[in-house]
């Protein structure tokens, strides 16, 4: 059941976000704090924080994303150059693919440290609440790239 919600989620951020370009992931929107580029990697950096303990624990994806994409960061503040579009888009259908190679018994073990919010008890709760943050990210980036669409057309 989990893991059902995840791949719902993951799929329609990969589906609405292949269909972006470069002239659209970058712009700072009017009432929007980051870009859609920010969002979507950190969709990415959260699930690897939570699930993989990036970036101590996990090398699967680039340690200077944490400083790029965790949370309180701002592309105002990039001081490198982010990944591009499809290095992102790549990274997190690899990293739908490794999430998906966890067994049942690692959804049902418990959380071994305290989780910010909601009542978080196993890994699959762990993989809601995830599921849950990563749907209102993409909420952001529809809602974001409709603003900054229609920005475009004027």
């Amino acid at each position: 059941m989990t893991r059902k919600q995840f791949n719902l989620t993951r799929t329609a951020l990969l589906a609405y976000a292949s269909e972006l370009d470069d002239s659209v992931i970058d712009v700072q929107a009017d009432y929007f704090n980051n870009t859609i580029r920010w969002h979507l990697g950190h969709a990415l950096v959260t699930m690897e924080k939570f699930l993989f303990r990036y970036p101590k624990k996990s090398e699967n994806i680039p340690a200077s994303y944490a400083q790029l994409f965790s949370s309180g960061t701002s592309p105002k503040d990039w001081q490198e150059e982010p990944p591009s579009l499809e290095v992102l888009l790549e990274a997190l259908e690899v990293q739908q693919q490794r999430i998906n190679e966890f067994n049942e018994l690692f959804w049902k073990s418990n959380v071994q440290f305290k989780v910010p919010f909601g009542s978080v008890e196993t890994q699959g709760d762990l993989l809601i609440m995830l599921s849950f943050h990563e749907a209102e990210h993409l909420g952001k980036i529809k809602a974001m790239h409709q603003v900054v669409a229609k920005d475009k057309n004027e």
